[in-house]
């Protein structure tokens, strides 16, 4: 049985480990609060835009569609979206997992895959691995300090430049989608090319778009500015669920600390009585030694 000293050396340590994770989930809760305010807002205004640029990319054709050509897939890019920070339980390993498997798809088919990058956590892990392009940026952690449009802007711009020119045939984003506080949703989500929309249950084509200004507007500005908007979703979805997961986690350790609090002041309590017990008993093994 561990002595006096060491159990309540254990229960400071564990009762100051409590108040560190249940000020995190404080933190964290606070900062979930704007993060979710955000993605609700943009969420219905950027999923309606994507479904409107399926249909509009199913009518240009292929000298106007640029960004919805369908080419031979050779080269891919995986974007994996995850945090700056840890202590956010499986928020990170589950998009790992996923971008594991889409490379070992895309090897299995004779094709070669890039990863960029979005997060310390993904620079940290892919630094080594020989899946970086170097043509690319390696540090784009810093687009979750004030997240904003105008810093998503600039990545999308590079992703559309890198399909537009050849560089790559398919662009890939992986990431978590908040849904609440306790559940993300590990999504991978075709970037570009843009994917056409969806067919009627029926099987017949949803009816065209009538384009206004006209098609040059449409493919020049409203396009890039649409797939822009689609990077900012996935960001503010990842910075929300990150959000979510690091207080889920964080309560659960809190919870945690709470049981091992008790379980160490019971044995402390236990190893006292046990202390004293014997103390007792060797004054009365004294005292009956005087008398002898």
């Amino acid at each position: 049985m561990p002595s006096l000293k060491e159990v309540r050396n254990r229960i400071v340590s564990v009762n100051s480990t409590k108040q560190i994770t249940a000020a995190m989930k404080m933190v964290s809760a606070a900062k979930l609060r704007r993060a979710q305010d955000a993605i609700v807002r943009m969420r219905p205004y950027a999923e309606k835009l994507q479904t409107i640029l399926g249909n509009v990319s199913a009518s240009l054709d292929s000298s106007e569609g640029k960004y919805s050509a369908q080419r031979e897939v050779k080269k891919v890019l995986l974007v994996p979206i995850v945090s700056n920070r840890g202590l956010a339980g499986a928020f990170n390993t589950q998009v790992f997992r996923l971008v594991r498997t889409a490379l070992n798809s895309a090897q299995a088919n004779g094709q070669q895959a890039h990863v960029l990058p979005i997060g310390k956590k993904a620079m940290d892990l892919y630094r080594r691995s020989g899946l970086l392009d170097a043509a690319l940026p390696s540090d784009l952690a810093s687009l979750f300090d004030g997240l904003s449009f105008d810093k998503a802007a600039p990545v999308a711009e590079l992703l559309m430049k890198q399909f537009a020119d050849g560089s790559y045939d398919r662009v890939v984003l992986f990431y978590n989608k908040f849904k609440n506080a306790a559940v993300q949703i590990t999504t991978e989500e075709q970037f570009l090319p843009i994917l056409p929309a969806e067919k009627k249950a029926n099987g017949g084509a949803k009816s065209d778009h009538i384009m206004e200004p006209d098609r040059a507007t449409i493919v020049e500005e409203i396009i890039p500015k649409s797939l822009k908007i689609q990077l900012y979703k996935a960001l503010l979805d990842s910075h929300a669920a990150e959000h979510g997961a690091r207080m889920t986690a964080m309560h659960k350790a809190t919870d945690n600390a709470d049981s091992l609090l008790k379980g160490l002041k019971l044995s402390y309590n236990k190893a006292r009585q046990a202390s004293i017990t014997n103390e007792i008993l060797e004054i009365v093994g004294g005292a009956e030694a005087l008398k002898g």
